[in-house]
């Protein structure tokens, strides 16, 4: 096991130590041990890792680090594929930055760029932004980056396949060549080598090993589902499970917005978030996910690219990727932090072809998993409602209701009394019919066989009923008193800015993704 690294020995200043200290870091995770020390040298760098291994603070950190305090210019350039991603980095860097009191400032498509032009006349030090809204900025001659000793390119694989490249390069084209260039990639497809080659000079590679991308704390399985089965599967799942927060990843917008409003009608606290939705809900539905307000997230590989989210017990691909970098990249919001989790991947008969590709890259077969019956569900929300009745008792607060306890149990039966009780607080399984649109399978690959076989003879694993890792968390966790959800898609998407369309994956049609998950630039498939 690799021995863990503290930032102390990273020749870090003081005032940042403290900082980290603050924000809960002690050791360094194995991208910001290679490239922090690199970083502070002044070397240029290409670091490949994925999402969740704590890129930010890799170079989050060499950027306070080199920051003047004194020097009112623009010194460091920050470029994020999504305004979400954007705001994080920005609030991260400037807790990394309380120490020496930087200045930083997030610039994005759908916010008010009037707004964003007076504040950058506040004379910010660190500038973080989305390309679009960034080369806005450059054309209108708001945005001086003459002076920009570091330029950051954040998931920049990402960018290249939301159609940002042609940004990316004009936007490299007005900072000065002599700079010191940091590009991070969970991969190295050929356009984004060319950028290293074009911008950068000798820089040193801080790769990743794969065995540290692997998710060896998660538990993978698949459930083998026709279209028209899977969300009833789902809802059985969850009533089984009892996660304590659960992200389904859909294809496409439509998915999203139906599979979060079915879950609302099931009973579950659901909310759904993708491109077209403004930024406010997004944020408002991230924040209501982060405080537990609501217990399942549903998203597609877009909305839900770069967002740290802590906590996440369950994912569930309701939708297998297209790929596997994004099936990694989705079971990677569970299983943080040492934790365990759970990923459970729906595949249609003629998608088993994918699966084996998954399996491939990932070095780990899945384990089938058996759906789980009506009867089995019930199981699931009867230990849920023993849980909650147990809680109740140890609370101790029942002193006002032990005399009508008394008179009941003068006429019945203890045992009929708990019962009833159970029952009471237990949320049977609603099978309120659902229609959810059917889409359209994946293309046949081949090596998925005769849709799939039997794969080797592996037994089915059951339903894995039972515990969830976190125990109740209290009341009706179901929310049954729910409304259906109301208005999901956030506003009008008639006043968005041209630069908003671009950044974000707010634009209508989609034309952002090229093979993920679906969310194509050639087609509509979000819609």
């Amino acid at each position: 096991m690799r021995s863990l690294t503290n930032f102390s020995e990273l020749n870090i200043s003081e005032s940042t130590l403290k900082s980290l200290e603050r924000m809960g870091f002690e050791s360094a995770t194995p991208i910001q041990e290679g490239t922090i020390p690199l970083a502070i040298a002044g070397n240029d760098i290409i670091g490949q890792a994925q999402t969740g291994t704590g890129k930010t603070v890799a170079f989050g950190v060499p950027l306070i680090e080199k920051i003047d305090p004194k020097n009112q210019a623009i010194q460091a350039l920050v470029i994020a594929p999504t305004r979400e991603l954007a705001i994080q980095c920005s609030e991260e860097i400037y807790k990394i930055g309380h120490g020496k009191r930087a200045r930083i400032l997030s610039v994005y498509g759908g916010q008010d760029i009037s707004r964003q032009i007076r504040a950058l006349k506040n004379k910010p030090q660190i500038i973080v932004g989305t390309p679009g809204r960034i080369l806005d900025h450059i054309k209108r001659r708001t945005l001086k980056l003459e002076n920009v000793e570091t330029l950051v390119l954040d998931e920049a694989d990402e960018m290249l396949n939301m159609g940002f490249i042609e940004d990316i390069n004009a936007i490299l084209e007005n900072v000065p060549a002599e700079r010191q260039t940091l590009l991070f990639s969970a991969t190295m497809p050929p356009a984004i080598r060319k950028i290293a080659d074009t911008f950068m000079t000798e820089p040193e590679s801080v790769k990743i090993k794969a065995k540290e991308l692997t998710v060896d704390n998660i538990e993978q399985f698949f459930v083998k589902a026709q279209e028209r089965e899977k969300f009833d599967v789902l809802s059985r799942l969850l009533n089984v499970h009892q996660p304590e927060l659960a992200i389904v990843f859909g294809r496409t917008k439509r998915r999203v917005d139906e599979l979060s409003h079915a879950l609302s009608i099931r009973g579950y606290l659901a909310e759904g978030i993708h491109g077209d939705l403004s930024q406010a809900k997004r944020l408002s539905v991230l924040r209501q996910f982060k405080e537990n307000k609501i217990d399942v997230l549903v998203a597609t590989d877009v909305a839900a690219r770069g967002l740290d989210i802590s906590g996440v017990t369950h994912v569930y691909n309701f939708d297998i990727p297209q790929d596997p970098e994004s099936y990694v990249h989705r079971i990677g919001r569970t299983g943080r932090a040492g934790k365990s989790g759970m990923a459970v991947t729906f595949v249609t008969p003629r998608e088993m072809g994918y699966l084996r590709i998954v399996e491939e890259t990932t070095k780990k077969r899945m384990t089938p998993l058996k759906p789980p019956t009506a009867d089995e569900a019930l199981v699931g929300q009867k230990k849920l409602a023993v849980e909650q009745l147990q809680e109740l008792v140890n609370k101790n607060n029942a002193s006002g209701y032990r005399s009508m306890a008394e008179d009941l149990l003068a006429t019945n039966d203890a045992i009929d009394l708990v019962a009833a009780a159970l029952k009471s607080l237990t949320n049977e399984p609603d099978d309120t019919p659902i229609q959810i649109s059917e889409e359209r399978p994946l293309p046949m690959r081949r090596g998925g066989g005769n849709g799939g076989g039997s794969r080797g003879g592996r037994s089915g694993g059951g339903y894995r009923g039972g515990s969830r890792s976190g125990g109740s968390r209290g009341g009706d966790r179901r929310g049954g008193s729910r409304s259906g959800g109301g208005d999901r898609r956030g506003g009008s998407r008639g006043e968005r800015s041209s630069s908003e369309r671009r950044d974000g994956g707010s634009r209508g049609g989609d034309r952002r993704r090229d093979n993920r998950g679906g969310e194509r630039r050639r087609r509509s498939s979000e819609d």
